[in-house]
């Protein structure tokens, strides 16, 4: 069937296509109206400008309607101080109830991360859920935030987890991330003790490719270390858990947070010194040291000898590793920041280093590099990389519980205001 246009000149209408222009059309009005919704949100928790007859007014007539239930008889609408603001998140593409949650795969200090099944897409993600509670208790609700921001922005890269949308609940926050079940380089080293040098090659070069990504969008990560490095189900990296992240550092920009895992923290770091993107770089050799020997460089059981051992004690390599490996390793762990590789033009430098002449930059980034090591995973089921202390744990019942109702308290108004804006759905042509 063709649908003509109203003057005859005019170009013609199929019916295909003005189904196409509608779905556009609705995905685009259901963005802006997360958006509106959103506004209206913000001004409802601010009581001084509830307080204005206009905002009073205004809030009233934006009080969303489902069209099967104009005609009955309405109930009065929630004051807004009444009101719960979930930002767009409780409108929307995800919630609980969409997924089976299958197995525990990750503990953290606010929740867990799970094997989860989408019930509509039949699609596997990981999950993961943070008790809202825990984490206002900590006072953590800003790096969860920046973690959140981060995730938007990993999208066009390959070695960083993306995320598919995230939500909340009064009482949750809920990430929907690419599901990684080659297990954590962490899992690996343990298991092997170290690695060879061409396998601690390819896999520095895609975590450097993956850092001056992060650098370009002017990010510092400030977490490295094995735990937080997954590998694919082919062998790729894939760098996770963006909760340190710090935003908006510029190049030569600093910041001075101490935070980030004792045997990986730079000297700047522990003297609470400003610090910059060399940080990460630090970072990077630390781990490239433990892949060749085994341990962080400047272990000890004992924290504080650590720590003097990071601010005082010589690099020291033993003989077993080529000369280019000696070097990179002199120079990403020079103490002095100022004089550390990449402290001039920053990843470029550390992708020009000797040790990496064999890698092709360029295939490394289109995953045309056939990494030295194969998980072999028979499927997403598959969970032998993953720790048994995780996935002998059983599924809590509350994680996929969406409570129709709560009773509204002061903590609860907190956490609404504390992740204001936390959801996330993909844009528009992703629905089409």
């Amino acid at each position: 069937m063709t649908v003509k246009a109203a003057e005859a000149s005019g170009p013609t209408l199929t019916y295909s296509k003005m189904r196409g222009m509608v779905t556009i059309l609705i995905a685009f009005m259901k963005q802006r109206r997360m958006g509106l919704n959103d506004f209206i949100q913000k001004i409802a928790t601010n009581s001084y400008a509830c307080k204005h007859p206009e905002v009073q007014s205004i809030l009233k007539i934006s009080q969303p309607q489902e069209p099967e239930l104009m005609n009955a008889n309405p109930s009065p609408p929630p004051s807004p101080s009444q009101q719960i603001n979930l930002g767009p998140s409780s409108n929307p593409h995800a919630k609980p109830s969409d997924f089976h949650f299958l197995k525990v795969i990750g503990k953290g200090s606010f929740g867990k991360v799970l094997l989860a099944r989408h019930k509509a897409e039949e699609q596997f993600y990981a999950v993961k859920v943070l008790q809202k509670k825990a984490i206002l208790k900590k006072k953590e609700e800003k790096h969860i935030m920046s973690e959140r921001n981060v995730l938007l922005k990993n999208v066009k890269h390959p070695f960083l987890v993306g995320l598919h949308f995230s939500f909340q609940t009064a009482d949750k926050l809920y990430f929907v991330l690419d599901y990684i079940n080659g297990g954590e380089l962490f899992y690996h080293l343990q298991r092997e003790r170290c690695f060879l040098e061409p396998r601690a090659r390819f896999y520095a070069a895609e975590i450097a490719s993956a850092l001056g990504y992060l650098h370009s969008l002017n990010i510092v990560y400030r977490d490295l270390k094995p735990e937080n490095i997954l590998l694919d189900s082919q062998g790729h990296i894939v760098l996770t858990d963006f909760g340190l992240c710090k935003e908006n550092i510029e190049h030569n920009g600093t910041t001075s947070t101490f935070c980030g895992t004792p045997e990986y923290l730079a000297p700047e770091v522990l003297h609470k010194q400003p610090y910059d993107r060399t940080v990460d770089w630090w970072c990077l050799g630390a781990v490239l040291y433990e892949m060749l020997y085994g341990l962080p460089p400047f272990y000890s059981r004992n924290t504080a000898e650590m720590y003097d051992n990071i601010l005082n004690k010589p690099l020291q390599l033993k003989p077993n590793i080529t000369n280019s490996a000696r070097h990179l390793l002199e120079g990403l762990l020079q103490k002095d920041r100022t004089k550390r590789l990449g402290a001039k033009e920053d990843f470029m430098e550390v992708k020009n280093h000797i040790f990496f002449s064999p890698i092709n930059w360029d295939d490394l980034i289109n995953k045309k590099i056939t990494p030295p090591f194969n998980p072999n995973v028979s499927g997403p089921s598959d969970l032998r990389h993953f720790d048994p202390e995780f996935t002998d744990e059983p599924v809590p019942n509350s994680i996929g519980q969406s409570p129709d109702s709560i009773l509204i308290t002061a903590s609860v108004k907190e956490a609404a205001e504390a992740f204001l804006g936390f959801s996330y759905a993909p844009p528009v042509d992703s629905f089409l």
